[in-house]
């Protein structure tokens, strides 16, 4: 599995209207015609979700 799979990702979260999984980067025309023709392993905009940065933060 690659260490920056989606699944791990801060900004793949659930949309409970749709009822599914999605990237919630916003990204303009451009950027995201690059995020389609490449590969997970290559964006550019994975942030690893940690939860215990965010408790961190909140203390």
């Amino acid at each position: 599995m690659s260490s920056k799979s989606c699944e791990f990702c801060a900004y793949y979260n659930y949309n409970e209207y749709y009822g599914c999984y999605e990237c919630e980067v916003n990204l303009d025309e451009d950027d995201l015609a690059r995020f389609m023709s490449s590969s997970i392993d290559n964006c550019a905009y994975f942030r690893f979700s940690d939860d215990y940065k965010i408790v961190e933060k909140q203390n």
